[in-house]
């Protein structure tokens, strides 16, 4: 019994987003031509289980760089009317669209001379028809066995906000770069921001080595900079290789008997991998697991290291 319980209210809650599809139409087109012109913010009004959409609307639209705000329906004649300019458009959220709350709002909103956009399920109803577009949310029926309970209607009106908004976000030519601005505390957003030069060691903490020194200035060398690694150069400060933990294992397991003879240059490997510093981390991070590597050299024109990114970095970074 639960479980065909829930499986009729999917199938109420989807059909009723699958009714919206013929509904996008002129009047869709211009509700988005509508808030890509906005010269302010698109203030959302709701209240109840519409409030809670309306927050949800505009919230989506301010993750796409469209300013927006929530305004209570009830708060609204008590003060807050104040959140509206001239500028804005105001979007109305109410099934019944004889929500009291709203109705008290309308005498305000038409002194701001603002635009209306309605979303309602009620096309006769007064909303609508003090609206300047109204937004068909209607459903055959609730998801509730009572019909009490706002379960479809509040599914397609959250559907048909998304729908605004990626419409909008598709008008406008929203990239990633731009969500990442708008998130750059998220995995996105860092994966999109942070680059080499926020991450990179410099200075002195770069691990440098001559590479005609002996294997003991090589192994103090990575020890004290901790980076697992030791560039190495000649007399121009030209990066000619690299020296890893791994390559001084390698050269331990020989045993030969002048092991700590080898100069940096004679147990090094040539060829690192280099990247610019204005280039992504998460580009930096590409690179490392291509070659299955942990560090790479930040060099400047003259090929002379100007820093270090270690996959330790980018990972405490969130660059994942």
């Amino acid at each position: 019994m639960i479980i065909e319980k829930a499986k009729q209210v999917l199938k109420i809650e989807s059909e009723s987003i699958q009714a919206l599809i013929n509904r996008i139409d002129d009047t869709f087109v211009k509700a988005v031509n509508l808030l890509d012109k906005c010269k302010g913010r698109v203030v959302i009004t709701g209240i109840g289980k519409s409030g809670i959409i309306g927050k949800k609307i505009s919230a989506t639209l301010a993750s796409i760089g469209v300013p927006s705000i929530f305004l209570h329906a009830a708060d609204g004649t008590h003060g807050d009317l104040g959140m509206i300019t001239s500028n804005d458009i105001v979007i109305a959220i109410s099934n019944s669209g004889e929500s009291e709350e709203i109705l008290n709002l309308l005498p305000a909103i038409k002194r701001f001379n603002v635009t209306l956009v309605s979303m309602t399920g009620n096309l006769n109803s007064t909303l609508a028809k003090k609206s300047n577009i109204v937004l068909n949310i209607s459903v055959k029926e609730e998801a509730c066995p009572l019909g009490l309970v706002p379960t479809a209607s509040t599914t397609a009106t959250m559907a048909l906000g998304d729908a605004l908004a990626m419409a909008l976000l598709d008008k406008r030519g929203f990239k990633e770069e731009d969500f990442a601005v708008l998130h750059p505390s998220g995995s996105l957003g860092k994966k999109l921001l942070i680059q080499v030069d926020d991450l990179m060691h410099i200075g002195s903490n770069i691990p440098i080595i001559n590479k005609d020194a002996p294997l003991k200035d090589v192994i103090m060398e990575i020890s004290s900079k901790k980076l697992g690694m030791a560039i190495v150069v000649n007399q121009d400060d030209k990066v000619l290789g690299i020296i890893t933990d791994g390559d001084l294992r390698r050269l331990m397991e020989k045993k030969e008997k002048d092991t700590f003879k080898t100069t940096a240059e004679e147990m090094m490997s040539t060829n690192p991998k280099t990247i610019e510093k204005n280039a992504l981390a998460a580009r930096a991070l590409q690179i490392m697991e291509k070659h299955s590597i942990t560090s790479l050299i930040i060099t400047n024109g003259s090929k002379g290291p100007t820093g270090i990114i270690h996959l330790h970095d980018i990972l405490k970074a969130g660059v994942v």
